[in-house]
């Protein structure tokens, strides 16, 4: 990669991914055509734009931000899931994030995991606004918003915001089954340029393997603020463990994989320093 465009790449995110607006703000206005009617004129301005925004909304990525709550109780945990069905996700859902997804792990009764898919940067930005404005919301959730210090709703929360790869733009529920279980896996890089080859090793050809033998994927998505950066983040769904592992079993023997794994440029020892592995269930009302 030359210099020029490692740059390029290291800063992808928040400065060149502003969204369907820009794109459609790019387009330049028709000039009337000789004839044309004004009525007939500014239909034909209509469509164009419904089509661009269309356009454009294909184009965009999601955002993700996944929130990971510290509890110590299983009165706590009682709280947060009152808190998360009855207030949180309705107002979420009320200001375009959606789905929501909340997690448990597989054993321990902490973390819990909250995953929210935002349309644009500035769903991310507006949403504390938004929810301070909510009445619905606050009303529903004063027991959990106004706890007090030492009787606290949770111990720390802690945020990770990403963007959706080019190789899968948009966020995916392939699998609603009630025993469903998630996979989250995250890849550490030793730096900006080796974290960017990994997401495009994803983007090029390792996405497509995943589908093909069965590794459902719920979203990849390149952290741009949270903890061990550089890194990528991405989520998996199975009906079960045991096509979890059969699966990946799967995976693991593809030929396509193999021949992909091979290539020195994509080798784990050159752009990757630590993978974190978790298995979670979701909440019985989470809608990923």
């Amino acid at each position: 990669m030359r210099r020029r465009e490692f740059l390029a790449a290291s800063f992808t995110g928040v400065a060149s991914l502003s969204g369907a607006a820009s794109v459609v703000q790019a387009q330049r206005q028709p000039t009337r055509r000789p004839g044309e009617s004004e009525a007939a004129y500014r239909t034909r301005l209509a469509r164009m734009r419904v089509a661009q925004a269309a356009e454009a909304r294909a184009k965009a990525r999601d955002f993700y931000e996944l929130r990971r709550y510290e509890i110590e109780t299983r009165e706590q945990k009682a709280g947060f899931d009152t808190f998360a069905k009855e207030a949180a996700i309705p107002a979420l859902n009320r200001h375009r994030i959606d789905p929501v997804g909340v997690f448990y792990p597989s054993e321990d009764l902490s973390p819990i995991y909250v995953l929210m898919r935002h349309r644009s940067l500035e769903s991310v930005a507006q949403l504390t606004q938004k929810l301070s404005e909510d009445e619905e919301f606050l009303e529903k959730g004063q027991a959990f918003l106004n706890a007090p210090a030492d009787k606290p709703a949770y111990k720390r929360m802690q945020v990770q915001l990403m963007v959706a790869f080019e190789g899968m733009k948009k966020l995916e529920t392939p699998i609603k089954s009630p025993g469903r279980v998630l996979q989250l896996r995250t890849y550490e890089s030793p730096s900006v340029k080796t974290g960017q080859k990994k997401i495009e090793m994803f983007n090029t050809a390792e996405i497509d393997i995943f589908r093909k033998t069965g590794l459902h994927p719920v979203f990849f998505g390149e952290t741009l603020a949270g903890d061990k950066m550089p890194n990528l983040t991405y989520m998996l769904v199975f009906n079960d463990m045991n096509e979890r592992k059969a699966n990946w079993k799967r995976f693991g023997s593809d030929p396509q994989w193999r021949a992909l794994r091979a290539i020195p440029e994509y080798a784990d020892k050159r752009i990757l320093c630590g993978i974190t592995n978790l298995y979670l269930k979701p909440a019985d009302y989470s809608q990923i």
